[in-house]
């Protein structure tokens, strides 16, 4: 029988898989206080649409082989890769362009969120 993981040991383990992945600045930061509809995010910048794609791809079958579920995945940005955010329920992943991050600035909308990594 396989281990039933935490949500922590989830976003840790989808943050290792984008910092191996070249994902830039990967963070993770525990907001279960601060709201009722997750617990952690996980942020990362990426490179390229192609770059996006590939990191998407892989947390699809992270999500998928550790029998989770995606509510949402969509760009949050009209038109654009700026912003790809993936929703698994108690982790919500970023995935977000260099100008897209420094403007949004997520960690520091969330600051009242415990930073993991």
């Amino acid at each position: 029988m396989a281990e039933v993981k935490t949500a922590q040991q989830e976003a840790l383990e989808i943050a290792q898989i984008l910092e191996d992945s070249k994902a830039d600045d990967v963070c993770v930061i525990d907001v279960s206080e601060l709201n009722s509809w997750t617990d952690f995010f996980v942020i990362a910048t990426i490179h390229s649409s192609a770059h996006t794609q590939g990191l998407a791809k892989q947390i699809k079958d992270y999500v998928k082989e550790n029998g989770m579920e995606i509510h949402v995945a969509h760009n949050k940005a009209p038109g654009g890769d700026d912003w790809n955010l993936i929703d698994i329920g108690p982790v919500v992943v970023h995935l977000m362009s260099e100008d897209a991050r420094n403007f949004y600035e997520l960690e520091k909308l969330w600051h009242g969120g415990k930073k993991l990594k």
